[in-house]
């Protein structure tokens, strides 16, 4: 018997039951469950189950994927090398993971017309750890304004990865960090619609709930271990 469709269950339970002990709107949270490494079958069954966002950081393993569930929402989440912007602009609804001007520029040129614009979260070193990606907090104002001048560019918020922790206080600090972040971003600029949180993970999702994440990343309390990659 295929545990997915299961175990995607209780993760819907876990974001319903965060939801009521923080007063928050369980349809204010988005999940995407975090396919990398997982067959086609597997997100199939999933997508069965009522799941439409997945999120794929292998590209080459990704449009496998995108190809046998073109009715999905695909986003892609870590570090993008400029080689592969024109297919992730083109394949993709959403990046989590923008982190200079460079990509964004790649992203937003290779952007077909007929195209809604791409949703973009820009990933925040929130901790500055050294073996962590992302922009620093003192940079991200510069690469937010510039942009918000990207017309095929949907720039929706913040990403990121806070230092692990089992303490629930200590979790629910680093997303702090980014939601204040957010805040005062959005602020500063005056940017209509910057207003996702894109964070937490399997071991982390209600403190991301807490404070205030709309888009939790979900991979291995929905699909099990990660399997070595497909290709």
């Amino acid at each position: 018997m295929n545990p997915i469709p299961d175990n995607l269950s209780q993760v819907r339970r876990r974001i319903k039951t965060a939801c009521i002990e923080h007063q928050r709107d369980h349809r204010s949270i988005n999940l995407i469950a975090v396919s990398k490494t997982k067959s086609v079958a597997d997100v199939a069954s999933v997508f069965e189950a009522g799941q439409l966002h997945f999120g794929e950081n292998y590209l080459q393993e990704a449009a496998l994927k995108v190809a046998a569930l073109p009715a999905a929402h695909w986003h892609f989440i870590g570090a993008i090398q400029s080689n592969k912007t024109r297919v992730i602009a083109e394949k993709f609804s959403y990046v989590h993971g923008v982190s200079n001007f460079k990509i964004a520029k790649r992203l937003n040129d290779h952007r077909p017309a007929s195209l809604e614009p791409l949703g973009i979260f820009f990933q925040v070193n929130i901790d500055d750890e050294a073996t962590k990606s992302g922009a620093s907090a003192e940079l991200l104002y510069d690469l937010v304004k510039a942009c918000s001048n990207l017309p095929q560019l949907s720039l929706m918020g913040l990403m990121a990865i806070p230092r692990p922790s089992l303490d629930f206080q200590e979790q629910r600090a680093g997303f702090r960090k980014l939601a204040l972040l957010r805040q005062s971003i959005s602020n500063q600029l005056d940017l209509t619609g910057f207003t996702e949180l894109s964070m937490g993970m399997s071991n982390d999702l209600e403190a991301a709930i807490a404070e205030g994440a709309t888009w939790v990343r979900i991979g291995t309390a929905i699909f099990g271990a990660r399997a070595p990659k497909i290709i």
